[in-house]
Parts: structure tokens; sequence; C-alpha cells
């Protein structure tokens, strides 16, 4: 009789753009301690995810941390899990991006770490119905989504113990969920409450698996967790607790899960990411509304699922500035794609079209696309990176096109994809985008020889959460909370 396992999927990230001293601080307080706990616990077996941004810096600034993973890797107690390099939201860029995204990071992960990835950890896990079309081309076999989309389409909680296919124009990948009761008590609550889950769970589902896949940033980067998984011992307390049930508790990667369980059947999942996204997603008095039917709903969980928030798109309807980086990116990425049309090239081509790529491929992460908790809308550095990156993208691939040392285009086009017409003006100096509709307002403005981008503001606009700051001005409470949970200020005297 096969034995129930605990499947974990880890995730660790850091936006393109973020300071350095951020990506040192999560290393010190999380990854570095995350593995050497690992290193000690070689019972406890799970699936790894790091993107590419973070993996390069990783091997800039601490290449024997790979030699770590490696090791790992080698004696089977950690996967290497893929996705897409720069952490992009799949579904929001071109399909021919999605693959070169996805095969960069499996080509990294192979050269490092001896083997392609099978499976692929979906950005803020945002999923929408074509996506297995856009995962079995790159040679992706399962992926990991929340339970929440599973219960948006009608499944019940008792259900999710398995895998399940999705499939796409005849494409499939098997999909795993994620329990979001997991996600809230690990490494929250006390380490044998989630022994009690899943003891529980192995109980009505002896041949099943329970999922989680979560943030690797929540064992010690999050408020407060550093001292709670590590100085205070939770997490060594946690993998020891499950060395001791390993009679009918076993660790399994996903991979292996995927693999080794018959999927459960057919699911034709809806447009989802995790709860918390789809509210952040809404505009601000509907998500105020929503709120108040969340505390109206909450003692009827059974029909909690069917609250279901927004989608990662409205992000472009609700921030006018997301959606006027998202169509500089669609455009860009345009440009790039037609330079492998050129027949005629000199030896200097490829490597300035491999250039321009690689920097589209950068604007791409999420984290300046949206905002909630983790997104970065309104950090100036984040905004100001894949802006950058797509300046510059877009010279490379401008003189490529024309050819001469100097250039100048004017284009009518629907820009922003808001109905109205722009004029988008090109030259080897500068970029700029007018809107005649209202008032001729420059939009957008390069200038090229430094790659920067001379408009960068975003609107003042109330959110959701500034009544919370007024109501509650500091978290006072002693207990580790998820970040989802808290609210917390930077500064005294924010709420005024």
């Amino acid at each position: 009789m096969p034995q129930f396992q605990l499947v974990l999927l880890i995730h660790a990230h850091q936006p393109v753009g973020n300071f350095d001293s951020v990506f040192e601080s999560a290393y010190a307080l999380s990854y570095l301690p995350f593995v050497e706990l690992l290193e000690r616990h070689p019972a406890i077996r799970l699936g790894l995810h790091f993107t590419g941004s973070l993996l390069e810096w990783v091997e800039r600034a601490h290449p024997e941390y790979f030699d770590r993973l490696r090791a790992l890797v080698e004696r089977g107690q950690v996967e290497m899990v893929g996705g897409g390099f720069f952490e992009p939201i799949l579904i929001a860029i071109p399909p021919e991006d999605r693959l070169e995204q996805i095969t960069r990071l499996s080509d990294f992960i192979e050269k490092h770490f001896g083997a392609k990835p099978r499976g692929a950890w979906l950005a803020e896990r945002v999923w929408e119905p074509q996506v297995p079309s856009t995962l079995a081309p790159a040679g992706v076999e399962y992926t990991l989504v929340d339970d929440n989309h599973f219960l948006g389409a009608g499944f019940e909680l008792d259900q999710l113990y398995g895998s399940y296919m999705a499939e796409d124009q005849g494409r499939t990948v098997k999909i795993l969920a994620g329990l979001k009761a997991l996600r809230y008590l690990i490494p929250f609550q006390a380490v044998t409450e989630t022994t009690k889950f899943l003891r529980r769970a192995a109980e009505l589902h002896p041949a099943g698996f329970a999922a989680m896949g979560d943030d690797l940033e929540k064992f010690g980067v999050w408020p407060e967790t550093n001292k709670h998984c590590y100085t205070d011992g939770w997490l060594e307390n946690f993998f020891i607790e499950l060395e001791k049930n390993s009679s009918w508790l076993e660790l399994g990667t996903p991979g292996e899960a995927a693999a080794t369980h018959i999927p459960l059947g057919r699911a034709d999942l809806p447009a989802s990411s995790y709860t918390e996204m789809m509210e952040w997603s809404l505009p601000t008095p509907a998500r105020r509304r929503f709120n108040a039917l969340m505390k109206e709903f909450a003692n009827r969980p059974d029909d909690l699922p069917f609250l279901r928030g927004g989608i990662w798109r409205n992000f472009f309807s609700k921030y006018p500035e997301a959606n006027l980086l998202h169509k500089k990116m669609l455009l860009v990425s345009e440009k790039v794609r037609k330079l492998g049309n050129r027949r005629k090239v000199d030896k200097a081509f490829p490597e300035a079209r491999e250039k321009a790529t690689m920097l589209l491929l950068r604007s791409q992460c999420n984290d300046a696309y949206w905002h909630g908790v983790f997104g970065g809308l309104y950090s100036p550095h984040l905004r100001t990176t894949p802006w950058k990156s797509l300046v510059e993208a877009e010279t490379i691939a401008d003189a490529l096109q024309h050819r001469t040392r100097t250039y100048a285009n004017a284009t009518r086009m629907d820009f922003d994809a808001d109905g109205n017409e722009e004029i988008y003006f090109t030259s080897d100096t500068y970029a700029a985008l007018l809107t005649p509709g209202d008032g001729a307002t420059i939009s957008t403005l390069d200038f090229r020889p430094s790659s920067a981008t001379l408009i960068n503001a975003i609107a003042r606009r109330p959110e959701s959460y500034h009544a919370r700051l007024k109501e509650n001005r500091a978290n006072t409470g002693h207990a580790v909370q998820s970040i989802h949970e808290q609210t917390r200020v930077k500064e005294e005297g924010l709420e005024r």
C-alpha cells in the first residue's frame, strides 16, 4: 500500500531591478538558512523553484550556493523546477516569448544542476484555460495552482489530494492543487497542527498526496519569520516532526508525485490566481464591496469559493500606468521578433538581436505590472527597470531595421488598446507617444542615447487598504501571521 505523501514546492523570487541589498538580505535571512536545514535533514524532499533573475544574482554573488543546491539535487532530495526565466505572467506575454522564457530557464537549470526540469512554476499562480497549450510545447509535464482554482470550477476540497489533467487544443499538462490550509498552517501554526491536518487527510486519501506551493521568503524574509523559523526553531521542529511520522507520511518531490499518481480526472479551470490576488485586482470601490461581501459570507465556507473577485488582467484597466508599460512591451516584442525575418545580416547583427531579446525578456518580469502585497507598480525602481530595458531593446531593434544612422517615423495606432488612436513618433534619439484625444498629451517620452524614459510617474488614487490604516495604525499583535493577514505601516503617522 503506497504511503500518503506531502508534496512541497517552494518558490524564491526577487524582481528585476530590486536593490542588491534586498537580494543580500533575503539570501541571509531565508535562502541560505533554509538550504542549511535541508542539508541537516536528508529525509526532507521537496521541489525548489528559483527565478532566473534570482539565479543570476546568486551565481554572481554567492556561487558556492549553487554547489550546495547541486549536492541536494544529486542525492535526490531536491527537484529543481522551471518556469519563465524572468518570472513573467505567462498569459500576459506573446506566445513566442512564453516559449523563450521557459526554454531559457530550463536550459539554465540543466546546465547548472544536471537535468532539465519536468515542472514549471506559474508566476503568481495566474492561470487561464490556454496555459496547457503554452506549457506542453515547452516540455513541461506539470504545474501547480491553488485549490482556489479548482473550487471555483465546482470541485470539492476532498477531491484535491492528487493531480488532474488540463487540456487546451489537444495539449495537456498535469496540475497539482496547492492547499490554502497548508499555506496558512506552515509556518504560522504549531507544528502539530500540520501533522493533525495531514493525518486526517491520509485516513481519507491513503494513496493520495497533499501539495503546498508557496514562497521561500515566508521562511525568513516576511516580518518576524526569521526569528520564528530559525532562532526559535519552528522549521527544524517541523522537519523533525515529519521525520517522526515517516511510518505513514512520505515526503515526495512534485515531479515524483505527478509521475507516480494516476491523475484523478480532467479539470477545466477558470481564469484564476490565489484568493488575495483576485481581490487586489478589483477596482477600489468594487474591492470595498467585495470585502464587505466576504465578511457577510464568512460563516458560509462552502459558498466562499464562488466569491471570486477579479482576474489578473484587471490590473491593466485598474492602472493605466501598468497598461502603458504592458503595451510598450508588446510593441517591442513584435519589433524584436521581426528581426528574425531579416535575410541579409552583418556579423554584428546576431549579437545585437540577442541583446535586444534579453532586454525584452527582462522587461517582462511581472512585479512592475500590478499592485498588491508583492506587486511593485508603486515602486519607482521596479517601474524604471522594465522601462529602461524596453527603451534600449526598441532602440536596438529600430536601428537594426532602419540600417541608417539617423531616421524618423510617425505611426498612427491605438497604442494602449483603449479604442482611441495615438501617434507614435520614433527616431534615432527619441520615442514619444502623443494622445490627440485628450489635448495632445505626451504619454511617454524616451531619450534613447541614455535608454531613459523621461515620463515615469504614477497617479495618486485611493486604495482599499487606506481605510485599514486609519482603523489600525500599526500591528500590535505578537503572534507570527501570514503577510496577507497583517496591517503594517513603515512610518508613524502614515494614516494621515
